[in-house]
Order: structure tokens, then C-alpha cells, then sequence
């Protein structure tokens, strides 16, 4: 199976559990994933992870390799940006690249512009 074919066969469910296991595992104590729009503003990003012990959080927009990023899920991404805050979209292909341990990793990268 081609690289480009393994990152159109995994799910934005399959990618989120990845993600989330990941997290874990670099020390993420907490983690908030919006499992429904009817209870959370809308456009919100999908996860948010929490790393106290070193005054981490993250936010991140999960999408399927073809998924779209909504408008209201843009103005969430840049408002939580022009915040300070680090706030990431990514898709399967992020994952099989590195970018998303990259982003997570104690002393990754803060803000992503």
C-alpha cells in the first residue's frame, strides 16, 4: 500500500485515538475531546490537551486527509492563536510524518503560525 494510500485509509476516529494515545504517553495528564457540537460552541477544536507539570496545552482540529476545515473551525483556530495558544490542524499524514509528536513533545513547538 502506497504512503499516500495508508493516509486515505485511516479515519479522523483512528487519528484521534493515535493522537490521544500518544498524549498519554508524552505526559498529558488531561485531555477534552468534543464528541459533540450540540454540547460545545460550535467549531470548537476536537482535543485539548493539558500538561500541567509544564504549563502545556494544545489545541487541535483532527481532519480525514480530504476533510474540510469549517469556517467557524478557522475563526476558533486563529482566535486561540492570536492568543498565544498553539492550535494545530491534522490529518493522517501529519502522523505518518512526525509533525503531530513534533507538536506534542516536551519543548515542541509552542505556537504554530
Amino acid at each position: 500500500m502506497s504512503s499516500r494510500a495508508l493516509h486515505a485509509a485511516m479515519t479522523e476516529r483512528e487519528l484521534q485515538r493515535t493522537v490521544v494515545d500518544l498524549a498519554f504517553w508524552l505526559g498529558y495528564e488531561l485531555v477534552y475531546h468534543t464528541w459533540s457540537s450540540i454540547n460545545s460552541p460550535s467549531g470548537f477544536p476536537d482535543l485539548c490537551l493539558c500538561r500541567p507539570s509544564d504549563s502545556t496545552i494544545i489545541f487541535i482540529e483532527l481532519k480525514s486527509e480530504r476533510g474540510k476545515v469549517t469556517p467557524t473551525q478557522e475563526a476558533w483556530l486563529r482566535g486561540l492563536k492570536e492568543c498565544g495558544m498553539p492550535a494545530y490542524v491534522f490529518r493522517p499524514a501529519d502522523w505518518f510524518s512526525g509533525a503531530i509528536e513534533k507538536a506534542l513533545v516536551p519543548g515542541g513547538p509552542r505556537v504554530k503560525t
